[in-house]
C-alpha cells in the first residue's frame, strides 16, 4: 500500500482546522483514505488525491490541471476523480479540491454497512 505520506499529513493538517467534522483514517483503494462524518471523501494514492465530490461539477472539475477521470472496472465513476500533483502543487488549488470534497460530504451516501 503506497501512497504519498507528505501529501497525507498535508490533508490531515488541513482537515484537523475544519471545525465540526469527525475524520478517521482508513487503507482502501490502495491508499489512505479520510472518511469525514463516516463518508469516504478523500484519499491519497501514490502520489495523487481521489476526491469525492458533487458530480454537477463535472464539467468544471475536468477542466483543472491534474484532472484524472476515475475508472473502475472499464465504467467511469461520475463523482469520482484522480487528481496528479500538477493539479494541487499551489496552495490554491489545493484548497479547491479539498473543498469541494468537504462540501459534498454532507449530501454524498453512505456506504453499506457490512
Amino acid at each position: 500500500m503506497a501512497y504519498n505520506t507528505e501529501l497525507a499529513d498535508r490533508v490531515r493538517e488541513w482537515l484537523a482546522a475544519v471545525d465540526h467534522i469527525n475524520v478517521e483514517e482508513k487503507k482502501m483503494f490502495s491508499g489512505l483514505a479520510f472518511l469525514v462524518n463516516g463518508k469516504m471523501c478523500i484519499n491519497i494514492s501514490h502520489d495523487n488525491l481521489m476526491c469525492r465530490y458533487d458530480p454537477e461539477l463535472q464539467d468544471e472539475v475536468s477542466e483543472k490541471a491534474g484532472f484524472l477521470p476515475m475508472i473502475m472496472r472499464g465504467k467511469q465513476l461520475k463523482e469520482y476523480c484522480c487528481v496528479e500533483p500538477a493539479g494541487f502543487k499551489k496552495p490554491e488549488d489545493f484548497e479547491y479540491w479539498m473543498k469541494i470534497c468537504l462540501e459534498y460530504n454532507p449530501i454524498a451516501k453512505a456506504s453499506k454497512k457490512k
